[in-house]
């Protein structure tokens, strides 16, 4: 196992190294080593979609401690392109960023574009509300992607244009989808994701995968369920192909469990997921719908069976009583568009709970946003600077710098959240730690 610690050599190429350094009951507080370095767990990743965490650069990043942000293939891959980060040297000088990136696969903004099927068997995945922590959602701006070439990945499957309805057809081979941005036809196999997100440089990037909407028929579940495990198995092959060609390159594949909220089969799909071996394990499919109840089964059903070597990744939450729910579960990693999205509309996480500085009541509020001096390491939090009162007068007049300073805020409390995870789990605390947090958040 690998030293924890910034200083840890990295793992190589194409391995990720999971040491647990404390566990109280299943929750786990380790250190992960990838190809460039390490990051502490649990950790909370912020989403750049296109390259940027909205409001937000790799400047903020360092000043927020953060470790790993994630960026969005298909985002990227249509604009500015594939090429374009490529011949720029990648997502890290792109976006002068040294930290750790994780991409996506896309397959949830296809995805949600809806399906066009005609049959049961053809799952697709829907978006959550504005406030509703859902997996990775770009609200209008769901894009496909085009590249100039037949044969590249992502590439032109047609020349129709955005008369046309901009579904998804999924079938076995991967999806036809209509890019948002123009209309165009597009398709994408696992092995076009694995090759897109190898040339964007990502030190850790996600396999294709197809998650149902909750609720849903047995059936389409358990048909997405078997159709990620194919997908999955030829990701894992393009990846180990790219690793042959290039044994320097250091990236990660993480492949995705499916099943819904039903336990026996979302066990089963980890364990076909963990049979195939991957660097690490994402669950995907919860948080699209069901209950925080329906769950928490499903996801311990899930943890009992993926490797304890290997991080473990819920996808796509950010609400912080699910947050410590899935930790008490064994979760290692977490990703959200919440913090940003929460504060671009004027609205702060805080230890009280959620709160809307555009209310009438902070006019006159003179208390900062977050009466907490300092977060963790001594580093000053972002909402302890501004008062309320002047927070709701930049809301007031649609000054964008609010959006700034509340996103901040946000990710600052998400970090710091998982941060006190960590300290909770190596004191033996963590199950008091949980209660204090669902006391507000439940």
């Amino acid at each position: 196992m690998s030293a924890a610690g910034g200083e840890a050599a990295a793992a190589p190429a194409g391995r990720v190294d999971f040491e647990l350094l404390a566990a109280d009951g299943q929750a786990r507080r380790g250190c992960v080593t990838t190809a460039r370095g390490t990051f502490q767990t649990p950790v909370f990743m912020p989403v750049g979609t296109r390259g940027a965490v909205i409001h937000l650069d790799a400047t903020d990043y360092d000043e927020l401690g953060l470790e790993v942000v994630l960026a969005n293939t298909y985002h990227l891959q249509a604009r500015p392109g594939t090429e374009v980060v490529e011949s720029l040297g990648g997502l890290h000088r792109f976006t002068g960023w040294d930290g750790h990136i994780l991409t996506d696969s896309g397959g949830f903004q296809i995805m949600s574009l809806g399906r066009r099927t005609g049959g049961a068997n053809q799952p697709g995945r829907r978006t959550g509300g504005a406030n509703q922590p859902g997996r990775r959602t770009g609200g209008a701006n769901q894009p496909g992607r085009r590249t100039g070439g037949a044969n590249q990945p992502g590439r032109r499957a047609g020349g129709e244009g955005a008369a046309h309805d901009a579904k998804s057809q999924v079938d076995d081979e991967g999806v036809t989808f209509r890019s948002t941005y123009d209309g165009t036809k597009m398709r994408m196999t696992p092995e076009d994701a694995v090759d897109i997100q190898r040339r964007l440089g990502a030190d850790i990037q996600m396999a294709l995968d197809v998650c149902p909407e909750l609720p849903a028929p047995p059936q389409e579940v358990r048909a997405a369920a078997e159709r990620t495990h194919l997908w999955a198995a030829r990701a894992a092959a393009a990846m180990s192909e790219a690793r042959r060609n290039d044994p320097a390159g250091g990236q990660a594949l993480f492949g995705i469990c499916q099943g819904g909220a039903d336990p026996e089969l979302r066990r089963r799909s980890a364990e076909t997921i963990a049979g195939i071996g991957f660097d690490g394990y994402g669950i995907g499919g919860l948080s699209v719908g069901e209950s925080r109840a329906e769950m928490g089964p499903a996801l311990a059903a899930a943890t009992s069976v993926l490797p304890a070597d290997r991080p473990r990744y819920l996808m796509g939450v950010g609400d912080p009583a699910r947050i410590v729910d899935a930790i008490a579960a064994g979760v290692d990693m977490f990703d959200c568009v919440l913090p940003s999205r929460l504060g671009r509309h004027g609205t702060a996480l805080t230890p009280h709970g959620r709160i809307n500085i555009r209310n009438a009541r902070f006019a006159r509020d003179s208390t900062p946003l977050d009466d907490r001096p300092t977060g963790r390491d001594g580093r000053v939090r972002p909402g302890a600077r501004f008062s309320r009162g002047y927070l709701r007068h930049l809301m007031s007049v649609n000054e964008p710098t609010a959006g700034r300073i509340l996103t901040l805020h946000n990710v600052a409390f998400l970090a710091d959240l998982v941060s006190d995870a960590r300290n909770a789990i190596e004191a033996g605390q963590f199950a008091a730690f949980r209660t204090q947090v669902n006391e507000v958040w439940s």
